[in-house]
């Protein structure tokens, strides 16, 4: 995948002022037909209450400035919600603006929502793809995500079946207690529960 090394890409908190443009972006991925399974596209008003639901404080919203304009974004939402014992897993979305492929932009995206994963204390990111977005698949297995899962045929495109898929990668490891801890003692932790036939 080329990536234009000369262009400056800075990550930052999403604002209100910024949902027109994150709407367009996500609209253009609409339209390609295989980068999301929504068909139709958006308004920023229909998308205000989905900006609210995403806080700073546990599932924000990132997105990336190239030369000071929002060139994607990324967003981090809970699994299956109010299901207290998938607290610490969160899915990834990113889309970038078309003018801005190839540049570098998702993977910033993505590194950025990875180092931010212990203050926010998420465990493990997942992203859900369509399996025809070769692209997306490339740069999930690129940043360390692994496919997980495989549901096939639940995408209909006007009559054009298509599977989605699941990458998933563990980022970080959290104490009950909410305080980090390195993947190795947590590996430890698991060997001596299964010595003890825990």
């Amino acid at each position: 995948m080329a990536i234009d090394m000369a262009v400056t890409v800075s990550i930052r908190l999403a604002r209100r002022e910024d949902l027109p443009r994150i709407v367009e972006v996500y609209n253009q991925a609409i339209a390609s037909k295989s980068s999301t399974a929504d068909l139709s596209p958006f308004r920023p008003e229909d998308r205000q209450s989905w900006f609210a639901e995403h806080t700073p404080e546990k599932y924000p919203i990132f997105v990336a400035e190239v030369e000071g304009k929002v060139a994607g974004w990324c967003s981090l939402s809970p699994y299956r919600s109010g299901r207290m014992a998938l607290r610490f897993t969160s899915e990834i979305s990113v889309y970038v603006g078309q003018a801005f492929h190839r540049r570098g932009v998702a993977t910033r995206l993505i590194s950025h929502a990875i180092a931010e994963s212990p203050r926010l204390e998420i465990e493990t990111l997942f992203g859900i793809l369509l399996e025809k977005n070769i692209a997306s698949r490339q740069m999930m297995e690129k940043m360390g995500f692994q496919q997980w899962g495989f549901l096939p045929r639940v995408a209909d495109f006007d009559g054009e079946e298509c599977a989605h898929l699941y990458y998933g990668k563990r980022v970080w490891d959290v104490e009950p207690t909410g305080s980090a801890k390195p993947r190795d003692s947590v590996a430890t932790g698991c060997r001596e529960a299964q010595a003890r036939g825990a």
